[in-house]
């Protein structure tokens, strides 16, 4: 009866814990995709063919306005796996490192390697391999030894001008009747398939996850995904002009397009390229949800869709020519928001949330889903309770940043404010979405009473030295 009573109390201890045994605990499939904004059929684009990830969305919650923290790669993928906001001098550029830009803090993975997780990277998780290698269970796995190109003529225009310089590559699309298995992501796929059968059999939960490369540059595909749109339908964006106004600091030279074969090396491209580019894109989403497919197919296989939460998420959007941008790198709508869909065992799926989420809301989603407790450092808010409630209290701006501007998005506007290395404003833009959903007119000289409130809010949530207030309460927090 002694022994009895002591169990009771130690389950009720856990229950009011809120902590899970390692043998009950969900396990996570933790889907990246480089540079996939979120022109996808589920977010009403019906032009993209994204079977695959439409279905997923029919499954989860698909978050209809999620932004990045910082629009390019290795930034916005340290602040995501940290769970704390960039700043002036942190999460800066595509380069950036976890754990030297935020040395102590506990990473996403390496908090569930330490609660009894078999966690596992696959592709391109963080930027930088090396990057908290130690929060893996297993070393950090990427393909090797495949080639950029399978078109011959460009894999050795690709080689020759490698050797003029790191940053002089090949063209900037390939279109070849190759297999998925030719290019590097279906390697990815691939392995990743293996993977979820071997972790299914190990006696305790598994964090995978698989980081697919495309849609980034250079837009490779096999040559049955570019077949699925017509290159005659390719338009150019109706804002393929500078915004009225816009500030100097908010238009880039797409530096990062320049470096491929066929892009002039300054100014603008011809319209042909551009269609090409676009269409080039659209291709790699196609082939990037083909094979993210079969990744969820396997899963339903191996009988693992019940226990698995599912994350898809893209680390930032792309620009496809509006405001005369390509890639990122910009505090406009098209570089700041991303996909993101998330399925979990118990919570409806085929749902849709308009609320304002950000990207570093994440790690403490997964902590909850998962029955782990949430490190103190978290500085985004468990979506679950929005998850389970459309109508849910909710935080009313999102944030982020890029180079010397700092960025906030509410319901109505977008305001960047850029400022010096002395933190002295010399510029701004604030676009109006009720009569001005495309961003083509900055409207901040007209709207000061809006421009003071929405400085304001920006500061406080952003803070002149990159300290965040929360916006909520964290429960069971280490």
């Amino acid at each position: 009866m002694k022994m009895t009573r002591m169990m009771f109390v130690v389950f009720a201890i856990l229950a009011a814990m809120n902590l899970t045994s390692a043998a009950d605990r969900q396990n996570v499939l933790f889907i990246a995709v480089d540079d996939l904004r979120p022109e996808l059929g589920c977010y009403g684009k019906q032009h993209i063919h994204s079977p695959n990830i439409d279905r997923l969305a029919t499954t989860g919650v698909l978050f209809e306005r999620a932004y990045c923290m910082v629009p390019t790669c290795g930034a916005s993928r340290a602040s995501l796996m940290t769970g704390i906001r960039p700043a002036r001098q942190r999460f800066v550029s595509y380069l950036t490192i976890a754990e030297k830009d935020a040395p102590g803090i506990t990473t996403l993975n390496t908090h569930f390697k330490k609660n009894g997780y078999n966690t596992a990277s696959l592709g391109k998780v963080f930027h930088n391999a090396r990057d908290n290698a130690e929060g893996w269970s297993e070393p950090v796995w990427r393909p090797s030894g495949i080639p950029w190109y399978r078109r011959p003529e460009n894999n050795e225009l690709h080689e020759k001008r490698q050797k003029l310089g790191s940053r002089k590559r090949g063209p900037a699309w390939e279109s070849a009747d190759v297999a998925d298995d030719a290019y590097a992501d279906g390697v990815i796929a691939e392995r990743a398939i293996i993977d979820l059968k071997r972790l299914k059999e190990k006696d305790e939960p598994f964090l995978l996850a698989v980081g697919f490369l495309k849609p980034h540059l250079p837009f490779i595909a096999p040559k049955k995904y570019w077949d699925l749109y017509s290159h005659e339908n390719i338009r150019l964006p109706d804002s393929y002009h500078v915004p009225k106004d816009a500030p100097k600091e908010s238009i880039h030279t797409s530096g990062e397009l320049r470096s491929y074969a066929g892009i002039p090396p300054k100014g603008p491209v011809s319209n042909e390229a551009a269609r090409n580019l676009i269409h080039g894109y659209y291709a790699c989403v196609s082939y990037t949800d083909a094979l993210i497919g079969k990744l969820l197919s396997e899963l339903d296989r191996l009988e693992l869709s019940e226990n698995t939460v599912v994350v898809l998420w893209g680390d930032h959007g792309w620009n496809l020519g509006e405001h005369t941008l390509w890639c990122k790198h910009s505090c406009y709508e098209t570089s700041m928001q991303i996909p993101l869909i998330v399925r979990a065992p118990g919570i409806d799926g085929g749902q849709r949330r308009s609320k304002l989420v950000e990207s570093i809301d994440l790690y403490p989603t997964l902590c909850e889903l998962t029955g782990l407790p949430l490190p103190k450092h978290l500085q985004g808010d468990s979506l679950v309770t929005l998850m389970k409630d459309r109508n849910a209290v909710w935080k009313s701006a999102a944030v982020g940043r890029f180079q010397n501007g700092d960025t906030i998005r509410t319901d109505d506007f977008r305001f960047t404010e850029y400022t010096n290395k002395n933190g002295k404003r010399t510029s701004q833009m604030l676009y109006d979405y009720a009569t001005d959903p495309g961003e083509n007119v900055n409207v901040a000289a007209t709207h000061n009473e809006s421009v003071t409130e929405i400085t304001a809010a920006l500061h406080t949530l952003m803070g002149r030295n990159g300290d965040f207030i929360p916006t909520g309460n964290r429960e069971n927090e280490e």
